[in-house]
């Protein structure tokens, strides 16, 4: 009879401290909205950009692309690092714009982003893509060659 009594009294005690949620209100906080697509200014301004940054790594010049590289990306791009992009880019190609807007970061930032492709790529999802992240101020924060 006391076991009984003890596991009534453990469930008793369990339902008399259980909460019910009448009511539950959720506020929304004060969130920057960015616009999904970039601006025809924005774009020409960091595609101008983009290809002064193509020029200097083709040429290895690496003058010009560092003064394209934001303070982030300067702290990590080594000889290596260009080294493996001028591999990955064709540059007897010519990319053109295939989609811009916004790349939202692990942080919960965003920054302006082009992704290019192939002008000979004529298929509706590109082989190879060549996704460019910028800063607002337009300096290049990263470059990312994508190959399906």
């Amino acid at each position: 009879m006391k076991k009984m009594f003890l596991v009534f009294a453990v469930f008793a005690i369990q339902l008399g401290f259980s909460q019910k949620v009448t009511s539950l209100k959720i506020e929304k906080g004060e969130q920057k909205e960015k616009l999904i697509e970039l601006s025809k200014s924005q774009i020409t301004s960091y595609n101008n950009n983009f290809l002064k940054f193509l020029a200097g790594l083709k040429s290895s010049d690496h003058k010009i692309t560092d003064d394209l590289l934001s303070a982030k990306a300067k702290g990590i791009v080594n000889d290596k690092v260009y080294k493996k992009l001028s591999d990955d880019i064709h540059f007897n190609k010519t990319l053109e714009i295939f989609k811009s807007g916004y790349k939202p970061m692990i942080d919960g930032s965003s920054y302006p982003m082009i992704q290019y492709k192939y002008s000979d790529d004529k298929s509706a999802v590109p082989n190879e893509l060549v996704t460019v992240v910028f800063e607002e101020d337009g300096k290049i924060l990263g470059v990312k060659p994508f190959k399906k």
